[in-house]
């Protein structure tokens, strides 16, 4: 058996592109641009290299993108300052505040002080609570994102028994709550989890998010499961070599071999969390105009 490959980077290029076309409606309906605000504090250069790409992505796909930075020895109050100011501008319909912060600042206080209808990451415990209990609100991109992927690649997961590897609030948890509510059946596996493989092993879904390069072996894999990969690490380079491999959490080439459907890394989960992003940003636009959102557009 050899896996299909799950191709994340053209299904995010789709889902960018009704995002785009119906930011454009949006407009026409609204007299204005949904609108994205990114906040960056500091010169973390990984960091200056998302919020670019946010940027380009936002203005792509019709909307309105503010971007404001902040010297990295600001303090807390000036954040938490611009964040109200964000909350309060009627142009913004989400902010996101880029992480991580420097040391000096409280990143679960500053995620506390965005208003949870613009949370467009989805990370303030208002949204995590009505996920928690079936309620209408952001869900963190990355999850939603591999939803998307599962949905696409296996329709109804009723009855699916699904193992998530990472209990983190960003992706673990919300992916757990987002199959439950799909009625899969969930197991949470962690760094303290018993017997991992064979836990693993009885997974028709499995999505590895521990940030471990390639932990889960092929033979923790059954039969004809569908792998969703998160893991995002770089090796350590080959002599001679400038940079090492990207690699996710699940062996690849080994797991290829075994499951039905896998991830790759580069180029599976990781384009849809920009897409999910605008697509948040979008959905909160339509509600904060309060108008409907065609069922189905996104």
């Amino acid at each position: 058996m050899t896996a299909q490959v799950i191709d994340g980077k053209a299904f995010a290029a789709k889902l960018r592109e009704r995002v785009g076309e119906q930011a454009a409606e949006f407009e026409s309906e609204a007299g204005r641009k949904a609108g994205l605000a990114v906040v960056l504090v500091g010169e973390d250069p990984a960091s200056q290299v998302y919020v670019r790409s946010k940027h380009k992505a936002t203005v792509a796909a019709n909307m309105e993108s503010f971007e404001h930075r902040l010297p990295g020895d600001a303090s807390e109050a000036d954040l938490l300052a611009l964040v109200e100011k964000l909350n309060a501008d009627p142009a913004v319909d989400g902010i996101l505040v880029q992480l991580p912060l420097p040391d000096h600042l409280d990143e679960q206080a500053v995620i506390a002080a965005i208003s949870p209808d613009k949370d467009v990451d989805g990370f303030h415990v208002t949204n995590a609570g009505r996920l928690a209990v079936g309620q209408s609100g952001f869900v963190p991109c990355t999850p939603l994102g591999c939803m998307m992927l599962l949905r696409d690649r296996l329709g109804d997961l009723s009855g699916l028994e699904a193992v998530v590897i990472g209990r983190s609030n960003i992706v673990g948890k919300p992916m757990a709550q987002l199959l439950l509510d799909a009625n899969a059946t969930v197991t949470i596996a962690h760094s303290r989890t018993k017997d991992l493989p064979a836990v693993v092993r009885r997974a028709d879904i499995v999505v590895a998010a521990v940030g471990r390069a390639e932990m889960v072996k092929a033979d923790w894999v059954k039969e004809g499961a569908t792998v969703i990969d998160v893991g995002i690490n770089r090796l350590p380079p080959e002599p001679g070599a400038e940079k090492g491999r990207l690699v996710g959490d699940v062996d690849y080439a080994g797991a290829q071999d075994v499951a039905a459907a896998i991830t790759p890394v580069p180029g599976g989960v990781g384009p849809m969390t920009i897409a999910v992003l605008l697509r948040n940003t979008l959905v909160a636009a339509y509600r904060n105009e309060g108008l409907e959102l065609p069922e189905g557009a996104l």
